[in-house]
């Protein structure tokens, strides 16, 4: 899909073109688009399934945390705190402005005449969906370390230090975010009305900030991929080792299982997003003085297709921790039973140096 054609600039498109509804014609085919792909039962179930599946998770992983003596298990399960914080809050914040428009289909331009509420809704869907992908490679990281350091102090990570880097994610996201408020680019309304987001028009300022979203994007889903890999092939070389055969590190293994899972999900729901981004975003070409450039009507709605998958991704990651935890997966496979920890794969150590371990 290419861009839409030049269009002359009329009074009322030169009014818009510099506030957040230039890109999307609201008044164009609104009622039709509404009835056809906007239904506000459809978000209304996706959201509330998405709140009670967060809300389900970060209960388990309350009740987890307070049964565990493993430091390394403590911070894994910070990181997934955050996570579920993050995509329960980003569904809720979201839902309470796109859910209410489809039910009453007020009238954006009068209503929010300042872009105001766009920009607020443009930042929330940068903010929270940049911080899962941090989380991602973050706890990737994480996880790599411990499994290929196990016995350096500097991958002991304590409760209070995960989430100081947990607030460090959430505060750079929130900076990103906040670059189109401070001059970098702008949101604009998207179709079918109901959302705001990245412009993806040619001029520098929006060319720039699709560029650091996307780039930033792709880059924490290659990290994951690169630290979750070396991980595995880690744990699958401990595991088949011939002199530890019978002393798998069950705990490490779920931590990866749950983490390849994330990956796994990110992957699929952000990629074409970030990708289509990127590929929009150096196929544009710059207009001729005095005119415009919209996106085609087909190119509006694969970006809402696109977003669409990006919210599967909040609905899906509680349930990754949900149902790959030993708990449930020992009911389905019996013989999964508690084996030592990662200290036991290794050859006997100083009785002093494993209590400070």
């Amino acid at each position: 899909m290419g861009w839409g054609d030049m269009e002359p600039r009329n009074g009322s498109a030169a009014g818009q073109s510099d506030t957040c509804f230039g890109v999307f014609n609201a008044s164009d085919g609104r009622k039709n688009a509404q009835n056809s792909i906007a239904s506000p039962w459809f978000s209304t179930a996706f959201g509330l399934i998405g709140l009670c599946s967060n809300l389900f998770a970060l209960c388990v992983l309350l009740s987890s945390s307070r049964k565990l003596s493993s430091q390394a298990r403590s911070s894994f399960l910070v990181f997934l705190c955050g996570l579920v914080v993050t995509d329960f809050m980003g569904l809720l914040v979201t839902a309470s402005v796109i859910i209410p428009y489809h039910f009453i289909k007020f009238p954006w331009a009068k209503v929010d005449p300042g872009c105001h509420l766009c920009n607020f809704l443009g930042f929330s869907m940068v903010f929270f969906g940049q911080c899962p992908l941090l989380l991602g490679a973050t706890m990737a990281g994480e996880r790599f370390f411990g499994i290929n350091h196990p016995f350096s102090r500097s991958t002991s990570i304590s409760k209070r230090r995960a989430w100081s880097i947990v607030g460090l994610v959430w505060g750079f996201s929130c900076l990103l975010g906040l670059l189109p408020v401070l001059g970098l680019g702008r949101y604009t309304l998207q179709y079918p009305g109901s959302w705001c987001f990245l412009t993806l028009l040619p001029d520098t300022g929006n060319v720039i900030f699709c560029l650091l979203f996307a780039l930033l994007g792709i880059f924490s889903v290659l990290l994951s991929f690169i630290f979750n890999t070396v991980s595995v092939v880690t744990l699958c070389r401990v595991y088949h080792d011939r002199e530890s055969v019978q002393r798998r590190r069950d705990s490490e293994v779920e931590m990866m299982v749950q983490l390849v899972g994330i990956m796994i999900i990110a992957t699929i729901c952000w990629m074409p997003l970030l990708v289509r981004t990127w590929a929009l975003v150096f196929r544009q070409q710059l207009p001729a003085s005095g005119q415009i450039q919209m996106l085609p009507t087909e190119t509006q709605k694969m970006l809402l297709i696109y977003i669409r998958m990006v919210t599967w991704n909040q609905i899906l990651d509680p349930w990754v921790y949900i149902l790959f935890r030993r708990a449930v997966l020992q009911r389905i496979y019996p013989n999964l039973r508690p084996r030592p920890s990662i200290l036991s794969l290794y050859p006997v150590l100083n009785p002093s140096l494993r209590r400070k371990l």
